[in-house]
């Protein structure tokens, strides 16, 4: 069974459980893994945005900076950390800001999430008009990001990494990943909520892919139910990630991004019947209509 929330971003209350949100990707960037360079000009994030919602999003997210992992390779053949050059607060700015005030003229009624870890640039796109703050660092990245979240009042999803892009490649393995999350999560969130964050803002995300390898992202997928026990409503995103790519391989070669569609559609499925409240995907319309089949399953006690 799924526990349902009252999910307060702010300006409103947006109820969990009962049917699965999805949240639609709009990266404004020139290097996303899926999709960088097609949204960097404004309007056509817009326009993105928009198409978005009319395949069903009930909230879009708005990225202005990629953090796809890098890894080069030394003489000696042993692999070595290539190190990314993060995007500018301002620069971060200047790509995300006319997106979301653009939208929310055209669409006021849409829930606008920004994607950041940079509290200045959280705090910008409120005031531009966002009503959730999406941190792939769990708030600890920016140290200032925790009480900026606490004086917004909007909402927070608080997403689990382990380092910083440039190194996944190189972290050591996890033992048990499903405890390390849950338990990690569960301190972040307290955490959070000791600076100030109201626990009824926050959602909390695995964060698959993020700094977990093939063999680690698996078992969370399967034991996912179990991060229910933390209290907190739970997002995941799975959408077109590597260990989907590695899985559907042919001839030792991953699938591409473009053919991840159907072991993405499995994943979510799998993910809402196991008690995720929102799902973070580049594919809306489809995972809407298998958002409506699986939670008819899980209405009718699945």
């Amino acid at each position: 069974m799924r526990a349902i929330f009252q999910w307060n971003v702010g300006s409103r209350i947006l109820e969990l459980g009962r049917r699965t949100l999805i949240m639609g990707i709009v990266n404004v960037t020139p290097d996303s893994f899926s999709d960088g360079g097609l949204y960097l000009d404004p309007e056509n994030a817009v326009a993105r945005a928009e198409q978005l919602i009319a395949d069903g999003a009930s909230l879009i997210d708005v990225g202005g900076e990629s953090t796809r992992p890098g890894v080069g390779v030394a003489a000696s053949g042993s692999a070595v950390a290539r190190v990314r050059t993060p995007v500018s607060e301002e620069e971060e700015r200047k790509r995300v800001l006319p997106v979301i005030r653009e939208l929310k003229r055209r669409r006021p009624e849409t829930v606008v999430s920004v994607d950041t870890y940079k509290a200045s640039v959280a705090r910008a796109a409120v005031e531009a008009g966002a009503e959730v703050v999406n941190d792939i660092s769990g708030f600890r990245w920016d140290p200032k990001m925790a009480k900026t979240l606490a004086e917004l009042k909007v909402g927070a999803v608080l997403m689990h990494t382990r380092g910083r892009p440039e190194e996944w490649r190189l972290l050591p393995p996890i033992g048990d990943p499903v405890l390390l999350v849950k338990r990690e999560l569960r301190q972040w969130a307290e955490a959070a909520t000791l600076a100030g964050v109201k626990r009824d803002h926050l959602v909390l995300d695995p964060g698959f892919g993020f700094g977990k390898n093939f063999e680690e992202n698996y078992p969370l997928l399967a034991r996912f139910g179990e991060l229910q026990q933390n209290g907190f409503p739970l997002l995941a995103g799975v959408s077109r990630k590597s260990f989907i790519g590695r899985t559907l391989a042919r001839d030792h070669k991953d699938a591409a991004v473009a053919d991840r569609l159907y072991g993405t559609l499995a994943a979510e499925t799998a993910l809402i019947l196991k008690g995720a409240h929102i799902l973070r995907t580049h594919d809306v319309r489809v995972a809407t209509e298998a958002a409506r089949v699986a939670d008819a399953i899980v209405a009718s006690g699945g």
